[in-house]
């Protein structure tokens, strides 16, 4: 199915790129988050008359998240689980815990932000991990897990 983005897409294209994706893709993501639409005639005409506008649109929301990466930037969170002798946690830190940390902090940050490429912290310890706030800004933050003893 051919679409054309409403805003930039990791590895699918930029603002007004018309490309062909999956139906299903674009069916089920695309199309209902609006990030894309069919690609039409009508639907290009419209897109190239609100062109502007949306450019302004996507340029304030990478101000908003360069402004927030600053200040996440190097940033260390504390999280508390409860964990064994040998430093093991019961149970696991995850983009979720993650989230709601940073959310404590006054950031408005979802868990799918939260990247974590080695999967959940189990072990206690500072872990580094990324918070991509739009499709080309993440920050680096530290993940500071202390042990409670059980």
């Amino acid at each position: 199915m051919q679409v054309i983005l409403l805003e930039k897409i990791v590895n699918l294209g930029g603002l007004g790129d018309v490309v062909k994706v999956r139906n299903g893709f674009a069916r089920n993501y695309l199309i209902p988050q609006g990030k894309a639409r069919r690609a039409t005639e009508a639907a290009i005409k419209e897109f190239e008359t609100r062109r502007s506008d949306l450019e302004k649109v996507q340029a304030e929301k990478l101000a908003q998240a360069q402004a927030l990466s600053e200040k996440l930037n190097g940033l260390v969170v504390k999280i508390a689980m409860k964990a064994g002798v040998d430093g093991r946690l019961f149970g696991s830190v995850t983009n979720f815990d993650i989230s709601e940390a940073l959310c404590k902090q006054g950031f408005e940050v979802s868990k799918g932000q939260v990247r974590m490429p080695q999967g959940p912290l189990k072990a206690v310890g500072e872990h580094h991990v990324a918070v991509v706030l739009y499709s080309d800004v993440a920050a680096d933050i530290t993940i500071a897990v202390a042990g409670e003893q059980a």
